[in-house]
């Protein structure tokens, strides 16, 4: 039966191979750290209307409560920096992680190869559970812990001569693995490009993001009207945002997904503002079934749509 060492270098191989960028290890145990801040945070309302935030706050701050037994936190990254962007001139703007297909499933899916991989190579049932932004588990917070990035000023998690354009996904197990140094150095510095490049500041201080301002909770999570003072700062987008990704100057080393499934489908490169502004619901479902632009609905695709024509 393979030892400890040798089961944590298997897993970090077969991630790597089923095309993940990175993986890494923590001990499962609370985050002490993280947990005023995230009481700051809701304390002081930033997360708007997401209120399953306030929900299972031990649980977001301690693994072995989501899943008994659980002794280490797996944690992998998947690059999802599109190889064409959509066009801007005269157009509309959606976030680059919902170019393609939904990312849930696309993780999720290879999770559960890595699972597999890790039971096959253990020789026995692995007592595991996975994530992909789905539950409350700090998934950035985990990321960092085990090695992956530091946490930028814009809240993102960022690898140097890489960047942030990475989705984040988690195997909570009952295995002991060699853990990972959470040390990597924030290269950050004094630069607030993210921060300056906000338009409707919602980057509040270095790593405080209050929602309510923010574009990206705005156009998806927000259920009511759209707020007429932070219009002009809106510019054309209509669901999430880039702003502060793009401004960080790690982005500048972005290299384009080799995962194809986050490509943008040909009709979605040749939409022109007239296309999205008569998009019907039957054309909606068609372009954008299981995309990330079904969590907004087709009827709030169409509010940010008219908020920004109007």
């Amino acid at each position: 039966m393979p030892d400890k060492s040798h089961i944590s270098r298997h897993i970090k191989e077969q991630a790597l191979a089923l095309g993940f960028d990175a993986c890494g290890f923590s001990k499962a145990e609370f985050l002490e750290k993280e947990s005023q801040k995230f009481k700051d945070w809701l304390s002081n309302k930033m997360h708007g209307e997401m209120h399953y935030m306030e929900n299972h706050f031990d649980k977001r701050m301690d693994p072995r409560l989501l899943h008994e037994g659980t002794k280490s936190v797996i944690s992998v990254l998947l690059n999802y920096y599109p190889d064409t962007l959509l066009p801007e001139n005269d157009n509309y703007k959606i976030s680059k992680y919902a170019y393609g297909k939904n990312y849930h499933f696309i993780v999720k899916e290879k999770l559960q190869e890595l699972l597999n991989k890790m039971e096959a190579f253990a020789e026995y049932p692995v007592s595991a559970r996975l994530f992909v932004d789905s539950a409350p588990v700090l998934d950035r917070a985990w990321a960092a812990k085990c090695g992956l990035g530091w946490i930028g000023k814009n809240s993102c998690l960022i690898r140097k001569n890489e960047g942030s354009f990475f989705f984040i996904g988690e195997i909570l197990c009952d295995l002991d693995l060699d853990y990972d140094a959470d040390d990597y150095k924030d290269f950050c510095g004094n630069c607030t490009k993210c921060i300056d490049a906000c338009p409707t500041g919602a980057i509040t201080s270095p790593q405080n993001v209050d929602a309510r301002k923010c574009i990206s909770y705005l156009t998806i999570e927000h259920k009511n009207e759209l707020p007429e003072a932070l219009k002009e700062q809106f510019g054309d987008w209509i669901f999430g945002c880039d702003i502060c990704q793009d401004a960080c100057p790690h982005n500048r080393f972005a290299k384009p997904t080799t995962e194809i499934d986050f490509a943008p489908k040909t009709e979605l490169l040749k939409m022109k503002k007239k296309d999205w502004e008569k998009l019907s619901e039957e054309e909606f479902h068609a372009l954008f079934k299981n995309s990330p632009l079904e969590r907004c609905k087709f009827n709030g695709l169409k509010r940010n749509i008219n908020f920004l024509k109007e």
